[in-house]
């Protein structure tokens, strides 16, 4: 017959004998050696998964579009678009489309208007041959740009790409209007 007190009740040895392996348990050093290498690629995957590479033997002809980062080292025709996330040309690769991406960086060649929602980076030997709207852009030394830019924030509404927002004379209007950079980034305005 089942009685409860005796299943319920931990006799003294018990706990005494669990406590002396529980501690032992966490400490062999060989065993918790290999996880180690597989929990950082684990966590590497996962923080990968979420990057995606197009390799420089890959050419895409056609729209190109995602939620998730993206590095190109091939070739894309055509239109690239990731409003939310950022785009990687690698050094292979070779770019002739209208990019749309929150950050752009530039370590390869582009050919086509570039549109960045937060920054534009062309770095060392990066090459864009075309206009470039973000409201940040960076053009490191040793790279080649042709194009213009337009650097006005988001919401600000006004001039379209490649057209720079005339300045009032002062005393027109009802507000101060505030600076607004042109292409060659002198402020125009009081």
């Amino acid at each position: 017959m089942w009685k409860r007190d005796e299943s319920v009740k931990p006799t003294t040895p018990q706990p005494s004998a669990p406590v002396a392996p529980v501690a032992a348990a966490p400490v062999p050093a060989p065993a918790a050696a290999p996880q180690t290498p597989q929990a950082t690629s684990d966590i590497r995957s996962q923080i990968e998964r979420d990057k995606v590479n197009i390799g420089k033997s890959v050419v895409i002809k056609g729209e190109l579009s995602g939620s998730e980062d993206l590095t190109i080292e091939g070739h894309v025709e055509g239109k690239i678009e990731l409003r939310d996330n950022v785009l990687t040309i690698g050094p292979n690769g070779k770019i002739r489309a209208e990019v749309f991406a929150k950050a752009v960086i530039v370590l390869g060649e582009v050919t086509g208007n570039v549109t960045a929602s937060e920054k534009v980076d062309i770095r060392d030997n990066g090459s864009v041959d075309g206009d470039i709207i973000s409201p940040r852009v960076a053009i490191a030394e040793g790279a080649h740009f042709r194009g213009s830019v337009d650097m006005q924030r988001a919401g600000a509404g006004g001039a379209k790409p490649g057209q720079s927002t005339p300045a009032k004379p002062a005393g027109q209007g009802g507000s101060p209007q505030p600076p607004v950079a042109t292409q060659t980034g002198q402020k125009v305005g009081a």
